[in-house]
């Protein structure tokens, strides 16, 4: 079972929970702990096979946790789960995926309109009948309905980390497979989207029938599509569809530059081709003499791409935007790679809504090679997340300076940060008195976010001409399968960073990658520094980095053009307010 399975199950026992009610910090313990699931690395299933005791050494997880992975991953299920499902709607799960439907709307929606599935959910917002409920609204009922499409979608389409976990898992199943000479994947995968429809799989082998029959026997199949002479596809438990194919070793970089993509880098590579009086297909380049084709590359991607004099793209940046241009220019970009980031400045402690300690997060991103970090819990405005007040984010500095001076080591620094809210009049949620003191002031909008696009523009605006402000957190606010992105005008907002001299956060969360790949392009092209913050609320969380450097990958970051690739001094001197 993956990860992100587990995870899937804890958030939705907290969901069940909050429809019923109950403690919220019992909620939240269950919230909490499917986050920790999720960034885990590690398989949690080759983790139970050897005992509570291996599950414990997990930051958050104590015993009764570790009791209930276990089952799960034994049975496929958990009694406590069953339990809380036999006291509810059967339609609550499919409700609550709506971005705005809470568990008190799912309930009224069951319990006036016996609304058991999305579809008749949509038809009776379509009847108008859903903005009639008390509570509800004409605006609400607009919002359910665009809602709607994106719980739909979220059935559909997986979290690009998911789809690793699920391709590293499919590697070691298929690496048991003698008959295998080479195995890659491509799509969008390969491409690093954000979100993933399906996984495409390339083969080299002289016995197709070995490898399908490997691949049959993947423990996640839960169907076989079709099986073809040299194509398979099969259906997991997660109804996520993988697509196979066995092809010649002569054929190899021909098939993965082809189904790698896009389709819109495809086609300007066979054009490219036509005019040169070449084919380019998924078996490799040919070169036309009338009615014949003679093959002259196709082995490996840089042999395709030889054969037009350019160089094998990044998967990353063949979406057919610049990367041609820069190619034509022979100015293509090296793009940042993970182990230039030195600084995380994005980051929570137990003191609000983590789970680990300064001192815990801190040796974490020691002994992942960075040098410095930014303690950033969030501002009392984020109650629910027990938001610090002033006297307790200054007992809490006072706190980082004892510990930088006891226990800091040459190269090393805790940065005195805040997550600091824009409240919804557009002040901030703490003093400039206050923001003064720190090293480092992120600002980001946690509640209003369906105010008007003026609003919103304004109150992140007026956030980067604040002179104590450093930076714009997850800056459109999207959660990805489960919140669209508030209406806030972008061009605005660049406009500003560049006005005031401050940066803009790329969130490696993979439910959020805020900013999207177009974003980063644009912020780029403007010269807006980015930095690229784990938001980690957990020591395990500080993984989540290497989907925040795919997205940037993505938008054509390079490591100049992020701001904490440099030490701490650097940073400081790029900041106008120091």
């Amino acid at each position: 079972m993956l990860n992100s399975s587990i995870a899937d199950t804890f958030d939705l026992i907290a969901d069940l929970l909050d429809f019923q009610s109950a403690n919220p910090f019992r909620v939240r313990a269950y919230r909490n702990s499917a986050r920790t699931i999720r960034d885990y690395p590690e398989s949690l299933s080759v983790l139970a096979a050897e005992g509570k005791e291996e599950l414990m050494k997990i930051d958050g997880i104590g015993e009764d946790l570790a009791g209930k992975i276990i089952t799960l991953v034994e049975t496929g299920e958990l009694p406590m789960l069953n339990e809380l499902k036999a006291q509810i709607p059967p339609s609550l799960p499919a409700l609550l995926r709506i971005p705005g439907v809470g568990p008190k709307k799912a309930a009224l929606l069951f319990k006036e309109l016996r609304i058991k599935s999305l579809d008749e959910l949509k038809a009776a917002c379509a009847e108008g009948k859903v903005h009639q409920l008390k509570g509800f609204g004409v605006k609400t009922e607009q919002l359910i309905m665009q809602g709607i499409g994106i719980a739909s979608q979220a059935n559909e389409r997986l979290y690009w980390s998911t789809a690793d976990q699920i391709a590293n898992e499919l590697r070691q199943h298929m690496a048991s497979c003698k008959k295998v000479e080479k195995l890659e994947f491509g799509g969008s995968y390969r491409r690093g989207k954000e979100t993933i429809g399906d996984l495409d799989v390339l083969v080299v082998s002289d016995d197709v029938n070995a490898v399908m029959d490997r691949f049959a026997e993947f423990p996640g199949r839960a169907e076989t599509i079709a099986r073809g002479d040299t194509k398979m596809s099969i259906r997991t438990d997660a109804g996520f569809q993988i697509d196979l194919r066995v092809v010649p070793a002569e054929s190899f970089g021909a098939a993965w530059q082809y189904f790698t993509g896009s389709k819109e880098h495809n086609v300007i590579l066979r054009g490219m081709a036509k005019a040169k009086g070449l084919k380019i297909n998924e078996y490799g380049v040919y070169k036309i003499h009338g009615e014949k084709e003679t093959y002259i590359a196709g082995k490996t991607e840089a042999d395709v791409y030889a054969t037009l004099d350019m160089p094998v793209f990044p998967p990353e940046i063949r979406e057919a935007r610049q990367e041609f241009e820069w190619a034509a220019k022979g100015k293509l970009p090296k793009l940042i790679e993970e182990r230039d980031i030195v600084g995380d400045l994005h980051m929570h402690t137990h003191a609000t809504d983590g789970t680990a300690s300064i001192e815990e997060m801190a040796e974490a991103a020691r002994d992942r090679g960075l040098s410095y970090i930014a303690i950033t819990d969030h501002s009392k405005r984020v109650s629910m997340a027990s938001g610090l007040d002033e006297a307790r984010l200054l007992a809490q500095w006072a706190e980082i300076d004892k510990i930088n001076k006891k226990h800091g080591k040459k190269g090393f620094i805790i940065l005195k940060g805040i997550e600091c809210d824009i409240l919804e009049n557009g002040d901030m949620d703490l003093s400039d008195e206050c923001l003064a003191q720190a090293d480092w002031v992120v600002a980001s909008v946690h509640y209003g976010q369906k105010q008007p696009r003026e609003q919103i523009t304004a109150r992140i605006v007026g956030a980067l001409a604040n002179p104590h402000v450093d930076c714009i957190a997850h800056p459109t606010g999207r959660l990805l399968n489960r919140r669209e992105p508030y209406e806030v005008d972008m061009e605005a907002v660049f406009a500003a960073a560049q006005k005031y001299g401050k940066f803009l956060e790329l969130n490696a969360n993979p439910a959020r990658l805020d900013l999207n790949d177009i974003h980063l392009a644009a912020a780029r092209d403007r010269g807006i520094p980015i930095v690229i913050n784990t938001d980690a609320h957990s020591t395990d969380g500080l993984n989540v980095l290497r989907y925040g450097i795919l997205q940037a990958r993505r938008g054509g970051l390079t490591k100049e053009q992020v701001a904490n690739t440099r030490e701490w001094k650097e940073v400081m001197e790029m900041l106008r307010r120091n």
